[in-house]
């Protein structure tokens, strides 16, 4: 099964170097389910995996010209810091048995796997119904009609995502970034990336001190992750990104249903 979780962890970065997003939010189930690694703790290795694999995109990107980076600043002011509130504060505080009864447990893990298929059902919809009728303006000009209290706000909801979750969210980003902003999809895609390892790594440093971390076993399954980003990257030249979003999208909806089903059921 690990073998499994190590070929699944290279679809992280493919997805992330595809379409900016969506296989974050693979991360979580492919260390719970193919890694046997606890929940909780999942979501902290999560961040490291996702923040590091989509830094490294983030930078190939920007190389390109395909990065605002002042967008990216001004979501981080407020998901950046809401992330490491998340993880250093209000993460350690919260109990390991949510609710217990006679008949009845809900632990901090089972609810961590359900909110996350729940995140993964909406998620797939979003991918799956996603029209590419947008209009895209330049840079400059969605720069010049910023919204900026609307992308504030959202980075707060991204960053509660993050923190709680784990996930870097950038089914959530790029929406915002091409529907809010009207930013060309390409240059979504760089700067939804560097929103995400700014969002992930921050929040893990709020982890340090609160988890005994496998540095050998999360630094290999970084490295997959990273050569996936740039399989992704390659990929995305050849193929064109709307067809790959939906498929990923059915891959996600799938899994998110078996989780949803699999945690229920363990709960009855």
């Amino acid at each position: 099964m690990e073998i499994i979780g190590y070929l699944l962890a290279a679809l992280v970065g493919i997805s992330l170097g595809l379409i900016g997003g969506g296989g974050s939010i693979l991360t979580v189930p492919i260390l719970v389910y193919a890694m046997g690694v606890n929940p909780v703790l999942a979501t902290s290795y999560s961040l490291f995996i996702v923040g590091t694999t989509s830094l490294v995109g983030a930078f190939n990107n920007y190389r390109k010209g395909l990065v605002s980076i002042k967008t990216a600043l001004l979501f981080g002011l407020s998901s950046i810091t809401t992330v490491f509130i998340t993880r250093k504060i209000i993460m350690p505080e919260i109990p390991s048995v949510l609710i217990s009864t006679k008949n009845f447990h809900l632990t901090q893990s089972m609810a961590t796997m359900i909110l996350f298929a729940v995140l993964m059902l909406f998620a797939s919809i979003a991918m799956i119904r996603e029209k590419d009728d947008a209009t895209e303006t330049s840079d400059d000009a969605a720069q010049k009609d910023t919204p900026v209290t609307k992308l504030l706000l959202y980075g707060v909801l991204i960053g509660l995502a993050t923190g709680f979750l784990g996930a870097g969210g950038g089914f959530l980003l790029i929406p915002a970034l091409v529907l809010i902003l009207k930013m060309p999809m390409k240059k979504a895609i760089g700067t939804s990336l560097l929103i995400i390892a700014l969002n992930s790594l921050i929040g893990f440093t709020g982890d340090i001190g609160h988890f005994n971390i496998d540095w050998k076993f999360l630094t290999i399954i970084t490295l997959i992750a990273v050569t996936g980003i740039f399989i992704g990257g390659f990929l995305a030249k050849k193929i064109e990104g709307e067809k790959l979003k939906k498929a990923f999208g059915w891959f996600v909806l799938v899994m998110g249903i078996y989780i949803l089903v699999t945690e229920i059921a363990s709960i009855i």
